[in-house]
């Protein structure tokens, strides 16, 4: 659910956000006062046509970027107010990122990069409670296979456990689809549909497939760094054809 009402209870928050880079003639604006509210426990599929502003959106929302002006709230705490020290101990904390190359450490085992971010965050790892993540997303049988043992989209299954392992405010999710075939797509999303619909998951996902924004609640729509159009539980057909006319 995407919203601007006060009264909804909002994981995160984005408040007449302005992003650019460069200098002088060569500055460009790739978010031009964005303003959004994405309530607690719905997904949010982001798109729009290359350029659009659409991963910059997801990395002031996840504090990986500072905006050149406005504000981003994590629940009630305002992400471009905190230190460096304060982000890096929320994004730890609070966020949960995944991305389309999944980003894990190739030595490592499944359970051992599944428990990299309480050990990176100073915390106990519970040898139990990373294997029952590992079980949630269907590899508890594959607990110590590296990463070159499992598939592309068992290596996005790890991924997640590993972003959901702190029990995150706000998972976000660049292109997590983007270098999976199409069965291993289709299981990636069922499990974050899973984790929106039984764990009150909030998650807000860029992809450029019409077909993974349509399993979302909510689509937002991005072109010139401004959000033209959104969309509640559309088709496929409904996404890619809003999607052909901002391309087009």
């Amino acid at each position: 659910m995407i919203t601007t009402e006060t009264h909804v209870d909002v994981a995160v928050e984005l408040r007449d956000v302005v992003r650019e880079y460069g200098s002088k003639q060569a500055r460009v604006r790739a978010l031009d006062g964005v303003g959004i509210g994405f309530a607690r426990g719905t997904w949010t599929a982001v798109m729009g046509p290359s350029g659009s502003g659409k991963s910059t959106l997801l990395h002031c929302a996840a504090g990986l970027e500072r905006p050149t002006s406005g504000q981003v709230l994590l629940g009630d705490r305002e992400l471009t107010a905190a230190s460096e020290r304060e982000l890096t101990a929320l994004r730890r904390k609070e966020i949960g990122f995944v991305f389309q190359s999944f980003n894990l450490v190739g030595s490592l085992t499944a359970e051992q990069n599944v428990a990299l971010p309480l050990r990176l965050a100073g915390r106990t790892v519970s040898t139990k409670e990373v294997r029952a993540i590992l079980s949630e997303v269907g590899l508890g049988e594959r607990l110590r296979h590296r990463p070159r043992e499992l598939s592309g989209g068992q290596q996005q299954r790890v991924a997640i456990a590993r972003a959901m392992i702190t029990r995150p405010s706000v998972l976000f999710a660049d292109e997590p689809t983007g270098a999976l075939d199409s069965r291993s797509a289709r299981t990636v999303l069922g499990l974050l549909r899973s984790l929106a619909d039984d764990s009150g998951q909030t998650i807000v996902m860029v992809t450029h497939d019409p077909a993974a924004a349509a399993r979302a609640d909510s689509v937002l729509f991005l072109s010139d760094g401004r959000i033209v159009d959104h969309l509640t539980r559309p088709s496929t057909r409904q996404v890619a054809d809003r999607l052909a006319v901002l391309e087009d």
